[in-house]
């Protein structure tokens, strides 16, 4: 197997019935796929049979017997990636594999590079629920103020880094769920790490694991990690 360019980790939480487009979007074997199952489906044998059928390409799958959440999901696929730049994606393929093959090479003098559903140039093709676009739009307008990030959008699946930089945060990250990629962003903020936004192609997949709870809960969580009283051991 040769060395990899980029590292792709992709949290996969019960997603058997979804896997099927990111799976066939996988074609190049110079990049490293880093699948991190902990549901209770046949998701990690799907992929498994997939990558015995496939030796040329580079999956890997590692398996958890419990729920690690979406940042300990990629928080675990970092530290198992061999590439000098990682990144992660959603397993629901709503940005292509194609996009975060894109921005691997966009990043270039950058410490690392995020796609964006906001931006000029973004294409949507197909568009989220109205409702679902006004709780990103307030979510992200908060977490302008809470965290001081320039950021269009912290939440798209799409971002790619350089390792050495992912690995000097990585020991100060303590969320484990959605909001994981605001944490990453704020603390890359803080250190000075040049972060570029750009748009990219997105889909609705009409099968969100997001719901309101969910982003009442991330506020939360966002909350008591600004103000320090949230500490987990990783």
């Amino acid at each position: 197997m040769i060395q990899p360019s980029v590292s792709i980790v992709i949290p996969a939480y019960n997603e058997s019935t979804r896997l099927a487009p990111l799976l066939l979007g996988i074609t190049d074997p110079g990049i490293e796929f880093i699948f991190v199952c902990d549901g209770t489906d046949n998701t990690a044998d799907i992929i498994r049979d997939y990558s015995q059928n496939h030796p040329e390409l580079n999956i890997v799958c590692l398996s958890f017997p419990h729920r690690l959440g979406k940042g300990g999901g990629v928080y675990a696929g970092f530290r198992r990636a061999s590439a000098p730049l990682v990144g992660f994606m959603d397993a629901d393929n709503s940005t292509p594999v194609s996009e975060l093959i894109r921005l691997h090479v966009l990043i270039a003098d950058y410490d690392g590079i995020i796609g964006s559903r906001h931006l000029p140039g973004q294409v949507l093709q197909r568009k989220q629920p109205l409702t679902r676009r006004i709780q990103s739009r307030l979510f992200n307008g908060i977490i302008r103020l809470m965290f001081g990030l320039p950021y269009h959008d912290t939440q798209c699946g799409a971002k790619i880094f350089k390792k050495d930089v992912i690995d000097g945060v990585l020991p100060y990250l303590h969320s484990k769920g959605f909001e994981f990629d605001v944490e990453l962003l704020w603390h890359l903020k803080k250190r000075g790490f040049s972060i570029i936004e750009v748009p990219v192609i997105w889909n609705d997949t009409e099968d969100s694991r997001l719901r309101m709870a969910d982003t009442i809960s991330m506020l939360i969580t966002l909350f008591r990690i600004r103000t320090n009283t949230l500490s987990y051991d990783k």
